[in-house]
């Protein structure tokens, strides 16, 4: 079985955004949500998931998250998420 890649945004309760990568988007969750996550997650904790995107390469998804993390700014980001597609 092939692994999976994929990026995703949390929303925090602090209004703001988390991007990251996982094979496992809910073990991850689950993981951020108990305090077991990124760093940032464990100061602004996490309510929900609100953009995931799988690819067929861990390359793939880490150029993603990087261009998600570092190119978007909010405004482009929430545009993601609500469409998709950015």
């Amino acid at each position: 079985m092939d692994k999976k890649h994929f990026v995703y945004i949390l929303e925090t309760e602090h209004n703001t955004f988390y991007c990251g990568y996982t094979d496992d988007v809910e073990k991850r969750f689950k993981q951020h949500l108990e305090g077991r996550g990124a760093k940032y997650t464990r100061a602004n904790k996490p309510i929900k998931i609100v953009y995931q995107k799988e690819f067929q390469t861990k390359s793939e998804a880490l150029k993603e998250e990087y261009r998600i993390k570092h190119k978007l700014n909010r405004k482009q980001k929430i545009e993601l998420i609500n469409t998709g597609n950015i």
